[in-house]
């Protein structure tokens, strides 16, 4: 694995830490073809029975590192970002998060993809896209308003403004909030019962909850995908994508 993606597998629980706390553990394309392997393997791996996804640090992730996402933007369906979260969608194992402070753009819509969320009382949860001339992605236009309920996912997708945990929870994208301090702690026990559980019952049972929405997810994953691509190339998100850089080099 990649040194930006640490990777540990303990009692059954294979733990992936995004691990770039200097760049706020901000993706790359090669953070992506990583994440993507390690998902996939662990799907053919019998002794892997739960993912935990967790930041390095006191981040979770601050979503795509601009410029390098500037260098390799997405082109069609096999590119790193959509075959992460593709990888994630089809996920057999339950997946499990742990959130700490901030969590970004993909950050937070990765999450509607986890079978429970842990989140600190410090989390912040923000999608940007629209600020950035873009459009919903991960598949959260068709799951966020199932969750949260239209009005709640219509504020956070078309203002794109930072929300706490309190609200992430309230949205359905947060299982539990829990002190700081805890946050690990609390994760990884979770992450562990899970674990001990009987593993096909548990892939069943997750197979059951998933699979009636899973060929739309796809679809809508697809469908976001190509207009994000095709918002990209417009004068909103370049023009938005500039202001960006400007800041970050002031």
């Amino acid at each position: 694995m990649s040194d930006t993606l640490l990777t540990k597998r303990e009692a059954g629980v294979l733990t992936l830490t995004f691990n770039r706390p200097e760049k706020k553990n901000a993706f790359t394309h090669a953070m992506y073809e990583a994440a993507t392997h390690a998902l996939k393997q662990a799907a053919t791996d019998a002794e892997v029975r739960v993912v935990l996804l967790t930041g390095a640090g006191t981040v979770f992730t601050a979503g795509n590192d601009i410029g390098d996402f500037m260098e390799h933007p997405p082109a069609g369906e096999d590119s790193a970002v959509f075959l992460f979260l593709k990888a994630l969608v089809d996920a057999p194992m339950p997946v499990v998060a742990a959130v700490d402070g901030p969590a970004v753009g993909i950050g937070t819509t990765m999450l509607l993809h986890c079978d429970y969320v842990v989140a600190s009382e410090r989390a912040r949860f923000h999608m940007p896209f629209v600020q950035l001339g873009l459009c919903a992605e991960g598949a959260s236009s068709l799951l966020l308003p199932r969750m949260a309920g239209y009005a709640l996912a219509s504020e956070l997708l078309l203002f794109g403004e930072p929300f706490d945990a309190a609200t992430a929870q309230r949205a359905g994208i947060v299982n539990k909030v829990v002190p700081d301090a805890s946050l690990h702690e609390v994760a990884n026990e979770r992450a562990r019962t899970l674990a001990s559980r009987p593993a096909e019952a548990v892939r069943v049972t997750k197979e059951l909850m998933r699979a009636p929405l899973r060929a739309e997810t796809h679809a809508t994953l697809a469908r976001e995908g190509a207009k994000f691509i095709e918002r990209l190339g417009s004068t909103e998100a370049q023009e938005a994508f500039m202001a960006f850089m400007s800041r970050g080099r002031k």
